[in-house]
């Protein structure tokens, strides 16, 4: 198996192993979030301001907590996602919580082939843009589906955090896009302890790549933010600073965790 050319496959099966574990995980903690609790963060709630009655289209929305936190906010949302179980989750999750967005099943790059409408918004966030090679292509689908002066927010974990190996010790990996890194990981970042091995093919991207990726497919860059801290609790060595708000302990806050966007197609 080419590694690469099969990156698709390999990373569904990855995810569809995952998503069994996410939804059960304190990590998710699905009971709050059926009790009325957003998944969703004050980084992304500032970018993406009032959505009531917007359209918007979630680009690799996991097992959907955040489409739903979306509807719950008045947007009338569609969120896609690689993994079917994933979705199979997400449908079941929005039943259950009753708001039920559109879900669809597909790869970002295909999604063009699988869905014509247009948007008011198109929004990804956090551990989404790693899992694809080419994010030329990729602004090149969310343009697509962007309405005229239409908006896409984007919130990632700063390329900076995937330069270091897991203990945040040394540098093993490149800033730059060099091509794909192929690993082999046991459990997964809800439960490190978690009877799970699998195998995921996923890529770096600096700011420049990012951001002239958006520039050369007629998306005018708004507003640009980073962030000394990451409201998940997903990574090693963290200390908890207030609520949602983590940091490596002994790099403090001397490195960026997390940028945030927002562009406008033209």
């Amino acid at each position: 198996m080419n590694p690469e050319k099969d990156y698709l496959a390999i990373n569904k099966n990855s995810w569809n192993k995952r998503t069994e574990i996410h939804v059960e995980s304190e990590f998710y903690d699905v009971p709050s979030f059926l009790n009325g609790k957003s998944s969703l963060n004050s980084i992304e709630l500032n970018l993406l301001g009032d959505i009531k009655g917007k359209s918007i289209l979630h680009l690799q929305c996991h097992f959907g907590q955040d489409s739903i936190s979306l509807q719950r906010m008045g947007a009338k949302v569609t969120g896609v996602d690689l993994s079917d179980v994933s979705i199979a989750k997400a449908r079941e999750l929005a039943k259950k919580a009753g708001f039920e967005p559109t879900f669809i099943c597909c790869d970002v790059y295909d999604l063009p082939a699988v869905l014509t409408d247009q948007f008011d918004l198109v929004f990804t966030s956090y551990g989404t843009i790693g899992w694809l090679p080419d994010l030329t292509k990729w602004a090149n689908v969310i343009s697509s589906f962007l309405k005229p002066n239409g908006k896409f927010v984007f919130v990632e974990f700063h390329p900076v955090v995937w330069m270091f190996d897991d203990s945040f010790r040394t540098i093993g990996y490149n800033y730059f896009n060099t091509g794909p890194i192929v690993e082999t990981e046991s459990g997964t970042y809800t439960n490190r302890e978690a009877e799970l091995v699998q195998e995921y093919v996923c890529w770096n991207h600096g700011i420049a790549e990012v951001l002239t990726s958006l520039l050369t497919n007629g998306l005018a860059l708004k507003e640009f933010q980073e962030f000394n801290y990451s409201p998940y609790n997903c990574f090693a060595g963290t200390v908890e600073l207030e609520p949602k708000r983590y940091r490596i302990q002994h790099l403090e806050d001397k490195i960026p965790m997390v940028y945030g966007l927002v562009a406008e197609k033209n």
